[in-house]
């Protein structure tokens, strides 16, 4: 099935639409596993939940798909709960965590662009239904933002370099990854990043797919590396530790749905096929 994003919503509905219901950065989900994981409902309603804001995102196949943010107060309906976005990562398909992380964003942009960022005057939607907030005053307008971001798996033989984050949490090593900065290519910034992080350059770039990431806004862009010269030398404000590990000796790794894990899982398998 198929999504196809939109900005300006039906005039009338007609049979079930798909509703992705937010409670600052939680979503609701049902609680039993043989319905659908977001409710699927011809009248939002249903719910007793008061809406603040409606966003209308696409159609998922044949079905509107809309994104609603509800009071922080708000209790759930009986057998759905409130779940932490991250939670979803392993649980829900790609195509569900994507619509999720879309609706995110999209009601953070609307709640963080009420008032005109160069002269502070309340804004309006868009006259002909474009997501953007307008400045009825001096005609600023705000479109949702993305932050481009690389990531990449660098790696030597049948090794690759994975890296544990100071912010980390729990003992997970991941791919590099850093923002795209003004006037960058996607390309100077994996260079730039690695030799910032871990002290080493890199060869051979290939670019291996992307991923929108809602924590909060980015674009993960993924490529695969070779290591080329140097040694470890770490940005200890940001890395916490490093190393290279044989593909089948890995530390604990993000999980399925992120495109860090796509990027090791692809050098694992392509390691397994030439072993």
């Amino acid at each position: 099935m198929h999504f196809i994003g939109a900005s300006a919503a039906p005039e009338r509905l007609h049979g079930d639409a798909l509703w992705l219901v937010f409670q600052g950065g939680r979503i609701l989900v049902s609680e039993d596993p043989t319905l659908p994981l977001f409710p699927v409902l011809a009248n939002v309603g249903w719910l007793g939940l008061e809406e603040q804001v409606r966003q209308y995102l696409g159609r998922l196949g044949d079905q509107p798909v809309f994104a609603i943010a509800v009071h922080e107060a708000a209790s759930p309906p009986q057998g759905y709960r409130f779940d932490d976005l991250r939670r979803l990562l392993g649980q829900a398909d790609d195509i569900q965590f994507a619509l999720a992380g879309r609706a995110f964003q999209v009601l953070e942009w609307e709640r963080n662009h009420r008032f005109c960022g160069r002269c502070g005057t309340p804004t309006v939607s868009h006259a002909q239904g474009e997501r953007s907030r307008v400045c009825p005053a001096c005609g600023f307008s705000s479109y949702p933002r993305i932050n481009p971001c690389v990531i990449v798996a660098v790696t030597r033989g049948e090794e690759i370099l994975l890296a544990r984050a100071q912010r980390f949490t729990r003992p997970m090593f991941s791919t590099l990854a850093g923002f795209v900065e003004a006037g960058e290519s996607a390309e100077e910034t994996l260079h730039r990043e690695v030799l910032e992080e871990v002290g080493v350059t890199v060869r051979d770039l290939r670019y291996f797919g992307s991923q929108s990431w809602p924590f909060p806004n980015n674009l993960m862009l993924g490529f695969h590396a070779e290591y080329e010269s140097g040694e470890l030398l770490l940005q200890e404000d940001e890395i916490a530790e490093a190393a290279f590990f044989r593909y089948d000796a890995l530390p604990p790794i993000p999980p399925a749905g992120s495109i860090a894990h796509a990027l090791i899982q692809d050098f694992v398998v392509r390691c397994r096929a030439g072993s």
